[in-house]
């Protein structure tokens, strides 16, 4: 009874059931090419999404890379108390200053000779008696130091570039430049090369000044002392502008100086010895060119042009604040 109950019509079951051996291979063709069909959809868009992955992570680090490094990850902030922030997960650090403080930071590395740059964007508008630095130096009372400090300018006014060279304790070395742009509304790329043979300050690519071993002749020159990277941004409204006849105006504070793309090619310095002199990949001649970078015929003709025009102070011109004589690499400039 069960089994008749369940197939009461014989016949209908059968043609319902069964398809006419004419179409099983059609059935066996379309079954197969089907399967095909969505193995190769689903390995295209597997392959699909990881071109796409690959893609994205590529031009990711591209960008990292254009952008430049983490400024979180290479350095510390030293003083401010909040003053000083990172931002955009360590792509964009800021400075600022205020009637009770001012702020900076250092490198979490010491270096011995390298490439150092950074972009900066400075305080805008009415700036006068604000000083944002940014420089390599050693420690101690004989420390080496090679300088860029931007002194604040009243609002229409240029500012002043200051730049200076400390060997073994002693700076005086001084020169000062009105910048050809105004860098408040972009960031500008600020960057010493220092290797052994010279120091070269250049602001966008363009040499302003060069300051050569001149070790033959007697002049110190700093080759010895590693060095961090620092920058602040300080009230020095006795001396910053006009010659400290121009004060700070509160009322515009707080400040901000703004600082990205920092990038290092250098010799890192760590526990008495430096990484050019290993023997790990990363030595090789070619990631170290720098080492022996100097300036050619048309980097020297830029820098002329600098200094023809839009030099504002040399040291090695100004009888009146030494009358005892020059600096000795005077007589070479």
């Amino acid at each position: 009874m069960g089994m008749q109950s369940r197939n009461t019509n014989p016949s209908k079951s059968s043609s319902s059931s069964f398809l006419p051996p004419r179409c099983i291979p059609l059935l066996v063709f379309f079954s197969i090419f089907a399967f095909l069909f969505f193995f190769n959809l689903d390995t295209f868009l597997s392959r699909t999404k990881a071109i796409a992955r690959h893609s994205f992570n590529e031009q990711t680090r591209l960008f990292m890379n254009a952008e430049g490094g983490n400024l979180e990850r290479e350095f510390n902030i030293t003083w401010g108390n909040g003053r000083a922030k990172v931002h955009n997960n360590g792509g964009l650090l800021t400075l600022s200053l205020d009637k009770n403080s001012g702020s900076g930071f250092q490198s979490k590395k010491e270096y011995l000779f390298g490439k150092i740059e950074m972009q900066i964007k400075l305080i805008a508008g009415n700036s006068a008696g604000t000083v944002t630095t940014y420089y390599l130096s050693s420690e101690g009372p004989t420390h080496d130091e090679i300088d860029f400090e931007f002194l604040g300018n009243s609002s229409g006014d240029p500012y002043t570039l200051h730049t200076n060279v400390y060997c073994q304790g002693k700076g005086n070395r001084e020169q000062q430049f009105f910048l050809w742009f105004d860098p408040t509304t972009d960031f500008h790329t600020y960057s010493i090369l220092w290797n052994p043979h010279r120091i070269v300050f250049s602001v966008d690519g363009t040499p302003i000044r060069e300051f050569k071993n001149m070790e033959s002749k007697g002049i110190p020159f700093p080759k010895d002392q590693p060095m961090k990277v620092y920058s602040s941004l300080w009230n020095a409204d006795d001396w910053a502008t006009k010659g400290g006849l121009v004060k700070t105006d509160w009322k515009k504070a707080p400040f901000t100086a703004s600082y990205r793309n920092y990038k290092a090619d250098a010799c890192i310095w760590s526990e008495g010895a430096s990484s050019c002199n290993s023997k790990s990949p990363t030595s090789n001649s070619i990631d170290y060119l720098w080492m022996s970078e100097k300036l050619n015929s048309t980097s020297l003709e830029r820098m002329k042009w600098v200094q023809k025009n839009h030099m504002v102070y040399n040291y090695c011109i100004d009888k009146m604040r030494f009358p005892e004589g020059l600096a000795p690499e005077c007589k070479f400039s």
